[in-house]
């Protein structure tokens, strides 16, 4: 298993290794010993969620505050980019994001500390996203960000090759990112930071690497 940490702080890569015979192959997507090493933070899963989803589909960009859903995300079907926005106020790295391609070639697992905002790119035809979330869904402590605001700068459309992104109601009805920092929705870095701090096994006690380092 590889992991990495994305550009967004906190939020990990994890790309499991193979094991390929005649009959195909298998992997071990998640140990609880990997999540502990790379987070310092117990492994906690309260809900499984899966969207299977069309073609140029986008969902998101979704957030919680605190106490909110940390995710791991992977997809079993098709193929997806994961975008990870960091959302959190006051994070070196507020208002930039990553991605990562999730697909059945590398089975990769996205890893979401709260306070980020994520959403995904359909790729293909019935692309399967598989989500393991550390608390249960809370409608009142949910919210987002519109996919296509320019301050985010994800540019959905490259990804999808040029197709317009298929939104929901709900999301082509989201506040900008301003008006979201307006609303003070957003919950401080250093809030975050703290949490992670409290929800972990020893504080201090994961290892990580730096940005766009592997180990």
């Amino acid at each position: 298993m590889k992991v990495r940490e994305l550009a967004v702080p906190g939020a990990l890569e994890f790309t499991p290794d193979a094991h390929e015979d005649h009959r195909g192959s298998f992997l071990e997507l998640l140990r609880r010993e990997w999540w502990t090493e790379a987070t310092g933070r117990e492994l906690s899963v309260a809900q499984v969620n899966c969207t299977v989803n069309r073609r140029n589909v986008v969902r998101g960009v979704h957030f919680t505050r605190l106490a909110g859903q940390a995710k791991f995300v992977c997809c079993l079907g098709g193929a997806l980019v994961d975008v990870i926005a960091d959302l959190r106020e006051g994070s070196p790295a507020f208002g930039t994001h990553d991605s990562v391609l999730l697909d059945t070639e590398t089975f990769r697992v996205v890893f979401l500390p709260e306070g980020v905002g994520h959403g995904v790119a359909s790729l293909t035809e019935n692309a399967s996203a598989f989500y393991l979330c550390s608390a249960t869904y809370d409608p009142d402590n949910e919210f987002g960000v519109h996919p296509l605001d320019p301050e985010l700068g994800v540019d959905w459309r490259a990804m999808l090759g040029g197709a317009e992104p298929i939104l929901s109601a709900r999301d082509s009805g989201a506040p900008s990112l301003a008006e979201v920092r307006r609303q003070g929705l957003l919950t401080r870095y250093e809030e975050c930071e703290a949490y992670y701090r409290a929800t972990g096994v020893v504080a201090g006690s994961g290892r990580r690497t730096g940005p766009g380092e592997e180990r």
